[in-house]
């Protein structure tokens, strides 16, 4: 939320000044006819509202100015330069018109949503730059703008790690300020039951706070949070006036482990309380489809719908492995009474009775794509979060759907292989997104019929946030990729030119700044890359440096003399080619000589090149690395992180210069193993174990080469976690990899290398 000085008194100034580019807007509108002459507004001018839609609009308008670009605007004044008005010849609710002369802005609009845009694409009008405080010129010009879709959403994930109010807030402005109008809070599931239910408390005194898992000592104190239903009411509210809707997510039949922890008598499967869960992924606690349980899910929903107006609730479906459904009698008595032959059908029964109950009450139901199975209630609406498949086929059958397909629109997957980027998913690098391929997705799948096309409502990111701790790390993994997004929902099929696109993002980059808000400068950050193996390069006495961003925009510049780089420093041209010991630090800048990111460094010191961190260790071979993770399911550090295959702890060091290398030291860590596999878990690959809590075996030349070295692990309840340990090398002869394996248990805490460090003979 964002609080303002008082207003001061109205500055319009004119000026001839031509404006020499087309406005940097984000998303594109829809067009934008340019027209001679220019408006200058300044501190203090006037906005004029007419009815309570357009106040609002109005105060929207000022509160944003004020922070992206440090004009005070009077939101309220009788006379001024900025007009909201109603407009019935613009169709939509959410279309606008704004006209620019050298009188005044005109935002002109027929529904409310449709002002809140208006104001937006005026805020970003009047921040083009980094001139903070300064009068700025307009060109005058007429924008006709509209959206594409109709869902253009965000979806936070409060249950896995809680994020407070403020946050959510904060959220909202961003999503307001690019024209997204959905944010999807999932507000339960295994690790966290998070909206307060008045006659069920339990749900938040119990299935709020878990206990984090443990790497072998004792548990840390519980952790959790939850909403109760006036924070929510208000929240709502909040969005409400930015023209975004809250849809609110209870999660079943699966992902139901906190719940049935507050009440497994009333809504467990198989009767056992067990401990809200700390443990990633599939969990068996499953709702019970009896009676009671249906009863007590239908009781939580009157609730939810008395805190939530949306036309839309999300009852999720994903997810959820049968085997307690299989294994209970009672549930098995249902189906026979139902004549239903399978459990993907007794999930869709239970999906389409609560579908039912939610459109008596003026509702309609959504969720993942795997209520499609066993047969989709036809009440369902299906967000497809597997691939498109789910969409097409449901779309097809005459179900609206959004498209939200896993990885490319879920935020918790990296989008750097820098060393630098926070936790997440990353799946041998399948599931890095970066800005250029969030930006390329196009909402509007293949192989639809003609006729089914209208049931696309729209498409949507996804923060799940078992490594998103932190609210900056929720930003960061958020901002920008949300601005992509935005404009592919937003902006018409044919707005398409990513490198527009970019140079469009460096002044939101700004504003987002401005906001406080931790936007990760991945896509313009510069990286390194070494030609060859660091053998080769150290045997030469010549390492061989290329340096590129991801987006390529701006001039990268750089220093070899330990200073930063500034816009004065050597541009970048072709490869380096430097001797060991040599620092390059570098940038990416504007024309105008900004940064667009912070520099980044890169050492080339012989003890650096023979040293690798985990996030440069590669899969063993027939193994994926597939996630980034933190020393502690709650480190809200984005360092020490782990590049892990949580089915095979083994891990390599690649192109080991075995001629150069005579000894080495491991630094290891030992993580909590919180992670719920299901049917997964044959998947595990077991290491023989010698002594008592299994060992570290180093290899040379691969996985089946020979042992350099054996190293038995601590106990884990009595030793730290992290340690590291010394060998040798044999002599070798030029680049092999070192396979480095952990024998330890499945059933305990596992082990990951943090880094390897290479030491040539003294």
């Amino acid at each position: 939320m964002i609080r303002l000085r008082p207003l001061v008194l109205a500055l319009l100034m004119t000026s001839t000044a031509a404006v020499a580019e087309g406005p940097k807007l984000i998303p594109m509108p829809a067009s934008i006819e340019a027209k001679a002459g220019t408006l200058t507004i300044g501190e203090g001018a006037g906005i004029v509202a007419g009815d309570a839609g357009a106040k609002t609009a109005a105060k929207l308008l000022a509160q944003q100015v004020k922070v992206v670009r440090g004009l005070s605007l009077a939101s309220d004044a009788s006379t001024g330069p900025i007009r909201f008005v109603r407009d019935a010849s613009v169709t939509g609710d959410e279309a606008y018109v704004l006209s620019v002369d050298a009188k005044g802005v005109t935002i002109a609009a027929s529904g409310d949503a449709g002002l809140v845009h208006g104001a937006m694409t005026l805020a970003q009008l009047l921040s083009p730059d980094a001139e903070v405080g300064k009068p700025v010129v307009l060109a005058a010009m007429t924008i006709r703008d509209a959206p594409r879709f109709k869902w253009r959403g965000l979806m936070i994930d409060p249950a896995r790690h809680f994020v407070p109010m403020p946050t959510l807030c904060a959220m909202v402005d961003q999503l307001a300020a690019q024209k997204m109008n959905v944010l999807h809070l999932h507000l339960t599931d295994d690790q966290g039951w998070r909206v307060e239910i008045k006659r069920y408390p339990e749900l938040t005194r119990i299935g709020a706070w878990r206990t984090p898992p443990s790497a072998g000592g004792a548990p840390g104190e519980k952790v959790g949070g939850f909403y109760t239903q006036a924070e929510l009411k208000a929240l709502v509210a909040y969005a409400k006036d930015r023209a975004i809707t809250v849809v609110p997510e209870i999660d079943l039949p699966g992902h139901a482990q906190a719940a049935v922890a507050s009440y497994p008598a009333e809504v467990g499967v198989l009767g056992d309380r067990p401990a809200v869960g700390h443990d990633w992924g599939v969990n068996p606690w499953l709702f019970s489809p009896e009676d009671r349980s249906m009863t007590f899910i239908k009781h939580v929903l009157d609730e939810l719908m008395e805190v939530f107006p949306s036309q839309f609730i999300h009852l999720g479906g994903d997810e959820a492995v049968k085997d307690q459904w299989e294994r209970s009698p009672a549930v098995q008595a249902k189906m026979k009474a139902l004549g239903l032959k399978t459990e993907m059908q007794m999930q869709s029964w239970m999906i389409d009775q609560l579908g039912e109950y939610l459109a008596k009450h003026g509702r309609r139901l959504i969720g993942w794509d795997e209520i499609l199975e066993g047969g989709l209630p036809p009440s369902a609406s299906v967000m497809s979060w597997r691939g498109e498949k789910g969409a097409v086929e449901a779309a097809n059958q005459g179900h609206d759907v959004v498209l939200s397909p896993a990885p490319i629109l879920y935020l918790d997957s990296l989008q750097s292989g820098r060393r630098d980027e926070p936790p997440g998913r990353i799946s041998n690098g399948d599931a890095i997104v970066p800005l250029a391929r969030l930006y390329a997705y196009e909402p509007a799948p293949a192989g639809l019929a003609p006729d089914k096309a209208k049931h696309v409502l729209g498409a949507q990111i996804n923060a799940f946030s078992e490594y998103l701790v932190t609210p900056q790390q929720l930003e960061h993994a958020t901002f920008p990729r949300l601005s992509a997004l935005a404009e592919r929902t937003w902006s018409p099929g044919s707005t398409r030119d990513f490198d527009n696109f970019v140079s469009r993002l460096e002044p939101q980059m700004g504003r987002y700044a401005r906001a406080g808000i931790a936007a990760a400068d991945s896509a313009f950050a510069v990286d390194f890359t070494i030609a060859g193996t660091r053998g080769d390069a150290l045997r030469r006495g010549k390492v061989p440096v290329t340096l590129a961003t991801q987006t390529g925009y701006g001039t990268i510049r750089y220093t070899l003399d330990g200073k930063l780089p500034t816009a004065r420093s050597k541009a970048y041209a072709a490869p380096l080619s430097v001797k060991p010991g040599v620092t390059i630090r570098a940038a990416a800048f504007t024309t105008d000589g900004r940064p667009t990111a912070e520099p980044r460094l890169f050492e080339t010191s012989r003890a650096a090149l023979l040293r690798r961190s985990s996030s440069e260790l590669v899969a063993c071979p027939d193994g994926a690395i597939g996630l980034r993770v933190p020393l502690t399911s709650e480190a809200t550090a984005n360092t020490p992180v782990f590049n892990v295959n949580i089915f095979d702890t083994c891990t390599m060091y690649p192109a080991a210069p075995l001629d150069v290398a005579r000894g080495f030291t491991v630094d290891v860590a030992r993580l909590p193993r919180h992670y719920g596999l299901a049917h997964d878990e044959k998947a595990l690959r077991r290491h023989y174990a010698v002594t008592t809590y299994g060992e570290l075996v180093v290899r040379t030349g691969g996985c089946t080469g020979p042992v350099a070295g054996t190293f038995p692990l601590p106990n884990p309840a009595t030793s730290p976690n992290r340690m590291t340990f010394r060998g040798t090398l044999p002599q070798g002869k030029g680049d092999a990899d070192i396979c480095l394996t952990f024998t330890a248990s499945m059933e305990s805490p596992f082990y990951a290398v943090e880094s390897m460090q290479l030491l040539e003979k003294k």
